[in-house]
């Protein structure tokens, strides 16, 4: 597989900078045997079937992108750099990885400021990434990346407009309760409240799994050959009760289905041995045609970018040539694509 395979043109108005509003009226392109319809996510409980299981990534979103300042000497007086930092993941030496922008602007030792009581470290630079050390810890710190920080776009709406107060809304689920990821599981952010209700009460069922989703779930695939690709790591947890109702609902006949590619990577991860288990840790797996699928029967999902990992993720589901028919309706269509934009849900 060569990662042309995986290439489309897109046309730059399909792109959503903003979500649908309310959550659940957005479009939802059902792909189920040989056909393909038009359709709305509040219509859901309409397609779903009682017994069926939807698996939801609860991770919550941090306001990982900050900007600040950092202050210098020099011959010439105090000069100042306006600098951006993408804060990744937690070390277990206390310091957070970043992306800082620019990072030739800060050495080691200097203190980048970002508000009056929020400041941080440069404590060292490995592998084009930052270290910071911030001056603050705990609850203090939560609280203060919540007011200084802003929610972390993906690049392609963060090249169209910044982020604002109501992305720190739009960008998080209703579900969302273990903070930690720096991108959000994008087609939970169909579901409101009322869409819940009305599933529950059609019979179908929720189990919450925990998925961080990293800032590299952006990162472009860079070989041709797609077998070579090195996936990104990231965090996540299938709880003892996650995996046994998934097992009881398999062994019941019922449908497994992740909302979202983070919670499908998660429970096959999970799910190696041929069963799922319990698992915690951190998962690289890549899923692209030939792969073997252990739990998923479904999966509800956005529409990804050309030559991603995500894409080719689908396409290891549905198959390639019907992943490029559904692909050529949405666009004919004018579905609104990546992060904010509308569902599909792919049956098998």
């Amino acid at each position: 597989m060569k990662l042309s395979d995986f290439d489309f043109h897109l046309p730059e108005h399909l792109i959503a900078t903003r979500p649908a509003s309310p959550r659940s009226s957005a479009r939802l392109l059902l792909a189920q045997q040989d056909t393909i319809r038009d359709q709305c996510v509040h219509e859901l409980p309409d397609i779903l079937l009682p017994g069926d299981r939807l698996v939801l990534n609860d991770t919550r979103v941090i306001p990982a992108r900050l900007n600040g300042r950092r202050h210098r000497s020099s011959a010439q007086g105090p000069v100042s750099a306006a600098i951006e930092a993408t804060l990744l993941d937690p070390q277990s030496d206390g310091c957070w990885a970043a992306l800082i922008k620019p990072l030739k602007k800060v050495k080691p030792g200097e203190e980048i400021v970002f508000s009056d009581d929020f400041s941080a470290t440069l404590d060292r630079v490995a592998d084009g990434q930052a270290f910071l050390r911030f001056n603050l810890t705990g609850e203090d710190f939560d609280q203060a990346l919540e007011q200084a920080g802003a929610m972390p776009l993906p690049p392609y709406i963060a090249a169209k407009r910044a982020a604002d107060e109501q992305d720190k809304t739009d960008y998080q689920t209703v579900w969302a309760r273990n903070s930690g990821a720096v991108a959000a599981p994008t087609a939970s952010l169909h579901f409101d409240d009322a869409l819940l209700q009305a599933l529950s009460a059609r019979g179908v069922e929720f189990t919450h799994v925990t998925l961080h989703v990293g800032a590299g779930t952006f990162l472009p695939v860079k070989v041709e050959d797609v077998a070579t690709h090195k996936m990104h790591a990231e965090w996540g947890c299938v709880s003892a009760q996650a995996a046994a109702d998934i097992a009881a609902t398999k062994a019941a006949g019922g449908r497994i289905i992740p909302v979202g590619t983070t919670a499908l990577r998660l429970i096959e991860s999970a799910a190696r041995s041929g069963q799922i288990e319990p698992w915690e840790g951190e998962t690289d797996i890549f899923i692209y045609p030939g792969f073997q699928f252990h739990v998923t029967d479904a999966l509800m999902t956005n529409f990804h970018l050309p030559k991603s990992t995500l894409l080719m993720l689908v396409s290891a589901l549905m198959g390639q040539d019907r992943v490029k028919s559904i692909y050529d309706h949405a666009i004919a269509d004018e579905y609104r694509f990546f992060s904010y934009g509308d569902a599909s849900l792919l049956i098998p």
